[in-house]
């Protein structure tokens, strides 16, 4: 990683359009691990840590840092990738940095939403006095106290806690600098680009009255609350979260009822909706779904999106047949039909599903009755080669 940038994860085709997502203080870009993957699907998705966090040099900023500065860091990160225009979403001090960056530079931000943020946190004095106790003290005392923070009682993220616990105190420090000098209230009616505000209901960070604020300030931008959220609500409600960008990054309109957005309500949320690509992932592999993403192109981005969200967030993730019995069908149906580059890459699924091959070579066999022999005959030479190949691979 060049020190000069900030560290970051890119995720999605390189022809899809580009999204950063923004961190909230104390965490990393793990913070939209249960949200990315998911948007990855239709966006090319540029996850951030902020500077002292997750992978990011503290020295990239210094005491007296504003968020101009950070947005200046943003912006240098999507030059590097050769990214001129771009969708934003942050959390927190990300959808702080989100929102300057759509105030102070509207031609690089095509569409933005802010999540658990405000345009501004509470005062500069807080801000200051945090960070000279990090700077004093470090950050050990603060961890202790994230859940309570971040989360709703009884839930946590323990990874998220250690980012907080492992972030540098001077980077830390610095970022509380540009928080306590960040008000952006008496701006907000000059932001002209598309803004959806996302608040947890159980936020005592930035309650819903803070992007209520928001909402009310940007001319035609959108609220939605997220119930059983506290701040940290792409890690608490990763669905509901989803649910919301999705619609906004694609230009649902807003509900003129309700002011959220169509598809953005939080009740009901298919799980499919967050875990298509994860499942995906996790039956066929990174390596196979990294060179889909890698081919994908406007032509069929579509059809990507159809096969993450229902066959594989709508179907595999169904607890009605478990993933080893859905491979063995799946097997048979290939065979049925021939599609025998298709059940090379379900075999190998198979396997990281826990068959064994002589279960799999009984799938094959039961498919000969049924399917033919001729059609048996071919897939036991696909899946041979295989097995074969998974063999070389681990004498190798």
């Amino acid at each position: 990683m060049t020190e000069n940038l900030l560290n970051h994860r890119v995720e999605g085709p390189t022809s899809a359009p580009p999204l950063l997502l923004g961190p909230s203080l104390g965490t990393s870009y793990a913070l939209w691990d249960q949200v990315a993957p998911e948007l990855s699907i239709s966006h090319r998705v540029v996850r951030w840590d902020l500077p002292g966090h997750g992978g990011s040099a503290a020295g990239l900023i210094g005491p007296g840092a504003t968020v101009a500065d950070l947005a200046g860091l943003v912006l240098t990160l999507a030059d590097s990738l050769g990214i001129g225009r771009f969708a934003y979403a942050g959390v927190s001090l990300g959808g702080a940095v989100g929102l300057h960056l759509a105030l102070h530079h509207p031609e690089r931000v095509s569409s933005l939403a802010v999540v658990c943020s405000s345009a501004d946190f509470n005062g500069a004095e807080p801000w200051r006095e945090r960070a000279r106790l990090v700077r004093a003290e470090g950050l050990a005392g603060l961890a202790e106290s994230a859940d309570s923070r971040w989360f709703t009682p009884g839930f946590t993220v323990p990874e998220l806690v250690r980012d907080h616990r492992d972030a540098d105190p001077a980077g830390y420090a610095a970022c509380c600098d540009a928080l306590a000098a960040f008000d952006l209230t008496d701006r907000l009616g000059d932001i002209t680009v598309p803004v959806l505000a996302i608040a947890g209901r159980e936020d005592p960070a930035t309650p819903p009255a803070h992007l209520r604020r928001i909402a009310d300030g940007v001319p035609g931008a959108a609220l939605v609350e997220i119930p059983g959220a506290s701040h940290l609500a792409p890690a608490e409600r990763p669905e509901a979260v989803l649910a919301a960008l999705r619609a906004h990054f694609a230009g649902a309109p807003a509900d003129p009822e309700s002011g959220t957005r169509p598809g953005a309500a939080q009740s009901g949320t298919g799980s499919g909706m967050r875990s298509g690509m994860r499942v995906r992932r996790e039956v066929l592999g990174d390596a196979h779904v990294d060179r889909a993403q890698s081919r994908q192109t406007a032509f069929t981005a579509r059809f990507q999106d159809f096969i993450s969200r229902y066959a594989w967030g709508e179907i595999w993730t169904d607890p009605t047949l478990t993933r080893r019995e859905r491979s063995m069908i799946t097997m048979t149906a290939l065979v049925a039909h021939g599609h025998h580059d298709e059940l090379a890459m379900h075999v190998r699924a198979a396997r990281r599903n826990g068959l064994t091959p002589e279960e799999i070579g009984a799938v094959l066999l039961q498919s000969a009755v049924y399917c033919g022999v001729p059609a048996a005959n071919s897939a036991f030479a696909a899946a041979q080669r295989v097995l074969a190949e998974e063999e070389n691979d681990a004498g190798a």
